[in-house]
């Protein structure tokens, strides 16, 4: 079966930088899965994967405005403690969640106060060229509670 809109697709992958150095990999682990077409990952690579295969290995490579978009300068911003959802004591350079309207996003802290904290809201890969080596392990038809749901339910009928 070929990837299209509506299948879960189950992949192993390894993302790296421009520089060659690993930032991210399923290799070793569970491979991850995604219902195709209903944006649950970057869009760009998502496209990438339409009309592949089981057993299908391939590599793209996508600049910053085609990944996490481009590092943007004055992208700090003071935040109630509150907002932040973390245990235990926040430092400098950590990256902790944000609670958003739209959910949770991945920040960056810069300086941490009494009631407040001062964040970088780019995304950790924010000007970042990142290349993705993918394999397909399995593509089937998604269920309709999955698609209810927008999302897989889990890795099963794996055959490799």
């Amino acid at each position: 079966m070929k990837i299209k809109n509506n299948a879960v697709v189950v992949f192993h992958y390894k993302m790296t930088d421009e520089h060659g150095e690993v930032i991210e990999s399923s290799i070793g682990q569970e491979p991850t899965a995604y219902l195709h077409g209903h944006k649950n990952m970057i869009e760009t690579l998502e496209h990438s994967m339409a009309n592949k295969e089981v057993g299908d290995k391939f590599s793209v490579t996508l600049q910053p405005d085609m990944a996490y978009g481009r590092l943007r300068t004055n992208s700090q911003l003071r935040v109630s403690m509150k907002n932040i959802q973390h245990e235990g004591k926040l430092e400098p350079g950590m990256m902790v969640p944000l609670k958003t309207v739209e959910g949770l996003r991945p920040v960056t802290v810069v300086k941490v106060g009494k009631f407040n904290v001062d964040i970088d809201y780019n995304h950790p890969l924010a000007g970042k060229t990142l290349t993705f080596d993918v394999e397909i392990m399995d593509v089937r038809e998604a269920t309709t509670d999955e698609l209810a749901q927008g999302r897989p339910d889990a890795v099963v009928g794996l055959k490799h």
